[in-house]
């Protein structure tokens, strides 16, 4: 495995903690570096790194929905790639305000596919979750040209990006979230890209305190929780139904992929337990899993100390599971 694929290595320790203080610098107080040297840190990574931006995936409702993607520098073969889901309740967020979150992992040289998807403003539940197993599948259709590691995807966001996250990575074809994607089995070509007939699949799920019961949140609003749930899922008739089909909880299966997921057990807007609930129905299907407990953290804004534990953590569980080799 080549150093610049191993996620934490003692070698790329100091840099991903560096990598990780800017982020935190620049997400709560961008005046305080801007024009000083860490910046430079910054600027550093992103020169190593060629950006295809803008690229578009899928096509709903009138709208292009688009994703960009970030490869390093003279690559040759294929790579790890991470797919980014960007938070925000699914009413706010945009994947341009998240490029600084999956730092770390450009730092080690991996792909990532940074992805938007229609918010509540544009389009109510499932929209969202339709969305970002399209953006998977175009994963899956263009590896080759991008050279991304079919076997080696992993999948992760925060929030409503960590409910996506999981929602991407556990849901079957089946379900039937992704029969309107470019190139789905159920479909014909479409002019982006050639038809891919294979089964959806991901190395692991890393889910930052996303939302596991889309039903819990809509039963027990309001508050700023419920407020985002009401606005995603909308006022239909059958909302009950569509909460419990978006739900990640009620897809626990003993036929998922390696999740792992950081939740601060003070979170105020996603309760902590759906993080302890998720991972009880994991370990009674047999689904390896960690749960990295935040002791007094919030909905994130978790200190630098405690990051740095966090992705070594990440670290760990990817050696564990063989990822990223």
């Amino acid at each position: 495995m080549g150093s610049q694929i191993i996620l934490f290595s003692a070698l790329n320790k100091k840099k991903i903690l560096n990598c990780i203080v800017l982020f935190l610098t620049l997400y709560f107080n961008p005046a305080s570096v801007f024009g000083q040297t860490e910046i430079r840190s910054f600027v550093g990574v992103a020169s190593n790194y060629s950006v295809s931006p803008n690229i578009v995936y899928q096509r709903a409702g009138g709208i292009d929905l688009k994703l960009d993607v970030y490869r390093p520098r003279n690559l040759e073969g294929s790579n790890p790639t991470l797919i980014y889901i960007h938070g925000g309740g699914w009413t706010n967020g945009s994947k341009e305000g998240s490029s600084l979150t999956f730092l770390p992992y450009l730092e080690m040289g991996w792909t990532v596919v940074n992805v938007a998807y229609r918010l509540a403003d544009i389009a109510h539940a499932p929209a969202a979750v339709e969305d970002t197993r399209c953006a998977l599948r175009w994963v899956y259709r263009n590896s080759e040209q991008y050279g991304f590691d079919k076997n080696n995807i992993v999948v992760t966001g925060n929030s409503a990006g960590g409910h996506l996250a999981l929602t991407t990575g556990m849901l079957s074809s089946d379900v039937g979230m992704e029969r309107q994607c470019p190139g789905d089995r159920m479909r014909s070509t479409w002019a982006t890209g050639p038809t891919n007939m294979e089964t959806l699949k991901v190395a692991a799920i890393i889910n930052w305190y996303g939302i596991t019961s889309v039903s819990d949140l809509l039963n027990n609003g309001p508050g700023t929780s419920g407020n985002f749930t009401e606005a995603w899922i909308g006022s239909s008739s059958n909302r009950v139904a569509i909460a419990a089909r978006v739900s990640p909880i009620n897809y626990v299966s003993g036929d998922l992929p390696p999740i792992l997921s950081i939740h601060g057990d003070q979170d105020s807007i996603v309760p902590y337990s759906h993080g302890v609930r998720l991972h009880e129905e994991l370990d009674k299907f047999g689904i390896s899993n960690r749960l990295i407990t935040i002791e007094g953290g919030g909905h994130g804004g978790f200190r630098s100390d405690q990051m740095e534990e966090i992705y070594e953590e990440i670290s760990k569980f990817f050696v564990e599971h063989d990822i990223g080799r």
